[in-house]
This record gives C-alpha cells, sequence and structure tokens, in this order.
C-alpha cells in the first residue's frame, strides 16, 4: 500500500512539474502600465487604405467600450504603408489621440520611417505620442509570443 501511494505521489509530481510551463505560458506578466488587463490585443496596419484604417480605430474603441479599458491592453502596429495613420496631417488624428488617451499604444515601425527618408529624402512627421519600435514585425512577434492575441482587421 505505501509503495503505491509513493508512486502515486511521484506521478502527481510529474505530471505537476510537466504542466507548470504550461500554466506559466497562460499567463503572462501583469503589464506595467495596465496591471490589471486580462485581454490583451495587437492590432495590426500595414496598409494605407483609409477604411482599414478607420476599422482598426473602429476596432480599438469598440474593444475599449466592451471592456473596461484598465481591462484590455490594446497596441496597435503599424508599418509600411499602415504608418501613415500616424502622420500629423493624417484626418483621423483625433480619433488615435482619443484612443491613446484612454490607454491604446500606436506603435510606428522604425524601419519603414527610415526607408521612407531614404527614397524622398524627408522623413514623414509622426504625431508624437507613437511608440517608435524599430521592426514593426518584430513587434507584433513579440507581443504575440507574450500573451496578446494579433487581430488583422
Amino acid at each position: 500500500m505505501t509503495d503505491r501511494l509513493t508512486r502515486r505521489g511521484a506521478l502527481a509530481a510529474a505530471v505537476t512539474l510537466t504542466l507548470l510551463p504550461l500554466t506559466l505560458r497562460a499567463q503572462p506578466a501583469p503589464l506595467p502600465d495596465k496591471p490589471f488587463a486580462e485581454h490583451r490585443v495587437v492590432l495590426q496596419l500595414s496598409d494605407d487604405d483609409s477604411k482599414k484604417q478607420s476599422l482598426v480605430l473602429s476596432v480599438a474603441n469598440n474593444l475599449i467600450k466592451a471592456y473596461d479599458p484598465d481591462r484590455i491592453a490594446i497596441e496597435v502596429v503599424a508599418f509600411g504603408p499602415g504608418i501613415d495613420l500616424l502622420r500629423t496631417e493624417n484626418a483621423s488624428r483625433t480619433r488615435v489621440e482619443s484612443l491613446i488617451a484612454q490607454g491604446v499604444r500606436f506603435d510606428v515601425c522604425v524601419n519603414t520611417l527610415d526607408t521612407i527618408e531614404r527614397e524622398t529624402g524627408k522623413r514623414p512627421a509622426i504625431i508624437p505620442s507613437a511608440t517608435p519600435v524599430q521592426v514593426g514585425v518584430g513587434q507584433i512577434l513579440s507581443l504575440t509570443e507574450n500573451g496578446y492575441t494579433l487581430v488583422r482587421p
């Protein structure tokens, strides 16, 4: 009987140790600026189409309405032609800044800015509240590896 209990205990310990990494991976660390976030979404924007830009903004706004802004972390990553949304002269600038005020983060790809500057001789003017990231796709990869769900509206 004692042997059987010892084996059961060893088996339970082995199962627990085997499943521990899955449990840890399922629970991402709290975000410093959103410690109560239960949901994490990264929205990819790589098109200069104004309808797609508007859709990304609508999705972010709808998520903020559906969840308490403190309970959801939303990050919009713009790269390639998608950075047009974050240009200072974009007609949607007020909507972008309103979402930023509600805790949505907007990332702009520095590689894209560098490429535009090389090709045109002028760096695009980007809204100051956008967060520069070196590689937009790399930022998306990092976020998804850390518990974010990727949505490409």
